[in-house]
């Protein structure tokens, strides 16, 4: 895919569960230093919390936005790193909690934290096909963290949902254009059986992310785009420095990097990442705004989106909780109930 016309969002909703806990308090069991803590706090799943109920709840957001018959829903997809079951699709679990027929394609997709992007080109795909009306995009992940890694401070737990449909009326943002770039880089692994991920530290900066979203977005470039056309630009959010040090060496403006502040209060919600800060740009971006969306998924690659917001989101953007209300509803919990609620103390 490259240049796009009449697909649309029609709906998007997010999930941040509400357990929090400071990566101060992480600090003071490891001893790093709090002047290198990449983020100030992330989220955590209770533990009646997985993937599939953060789909489903994010999932449940996104249709009520749309506004749409949940039964004319054509496939659903599901990224992620931390699928609850090795054998049996998250998709649907989430299809049949939302109502969605059941003359429906349905799979889970991995590709690190680019696993719901990568969902949204396929849905994408499907509508333009004409194989399907509406199709829904989901990121979701219980992040993992080994505890003592520096993964432990930034790994959280989210998801986001995206409807995508034929243009028209009531359509959110218009998708004007989707391109992909990978390569087998391994920054970033974890083999079957191994319970937590391993990663190459400083390799997943430089060739890793920083390689991925600057050729991506680079295409973007070559087919005729300028940069200073951009309102937002949305890029993975691994920590707190990494998308405002991307965004210097493609020369875009720090105000135009949204929203920064996510991922310094919610953490790296993996296959959710750079859906939250479209999400977040959503909530506030006004109608004729574009933005640019880059993710980036370990292994490893980049998805490059451009997005036209559409006056369809003034009417649906407060039928579901808006990220910022999502942050703010919060309870902070100690590392000791972190590890029993993320289940990493075992009888």
């Amino acid at each position: 895919m490259s240049k796009l016309s009449g697909i649309s969002i029609l709906g998007y909703g997010a999930y941040i569960p509400m357990f929090r806990i400071k990566a101060a308090e992480i600090s003071r069991v490891w001893g790093l230093s709090e002047s290198e803590l990449p983020v100030v706090e992330k989220s955590v799943n209770s533990v009646d919390e997985d993937t599939a109920t953060i789909a489903a709840e994010a999932a449940s957001y996104a249709v009520a936005r749309a506004g749409i018959d949940p039964s004319k829903i054509g496939a659903v997809y599901v990224g992620s790193e931390s699928h609850p079951y090795a054998v049996k699709p998250t998709g649907t679990i989430v299809a049949e909690v939302l109502g969605v027929n059941s003359r429906l394609l349905s799979a889970d997709l991995e590709f690190a934290c680019k696993a719901g992007t990568e969902a949204m080109e396929l849905v994408t795909g499907l509508v333009a096909s004409g194989m399907i009306e509406y199709g829904l995009a989901i990121g979701a992940d219980t992040a993992q963290g080994k505890p003592r890694d520096a993964l432990e401070y930034t790994a959280a737990s989210g998801g986001v949902a995206v409807v995508i449909g034929r243009s028209g009326e009531g359509a959110i943002a218009d998708l004007e254009y989707a391109s992909s770039y990978v390569t087998d880089t391994p920054d970033f692994w974890r083999r079957g059986h191994e319970r937590y991920p391993m990663h190459g530290s400083r390799f997943t900066g430089a060739p890793a992310y920083f390689h991925h979203i600057i050729s991506a977005v680079r295409m973007v470039q070559e087919d005729g785009y300028s940069l200073e056309e951009f309102d937002y630009a949305v890029f993975h959010q691994p920590n707190s420095k990494f998308p405002f040090a991307v965004a210097k060496m493609l020369g875009i403006p720090a105000k135009k990097v949204e929203p920064g502040v996510v991922v310094n209060v919610i953490g790296n919600t993996y296959a959710a990442s750079s859906m939250m800060g479209l999400a977040k740009v959503l909530d506030q971006a006004k109608p004729g705004e574009k933005i640019l969306m880059a993710s980036y998924g370990s292994g490893a690659g980049s998805d490059v989106f451009i997005f036209r917001v559409k006056e369809g989101v003034l009417a649906k953007r407060n039928r579901a909780p808006l990220v910022s209300e999502l942050i703010e509803r919060k309870r902070y919990i100690d590392y000791a109930l972190y590890l029993k609620a993320r289940g990493k103390i075992r009888e």
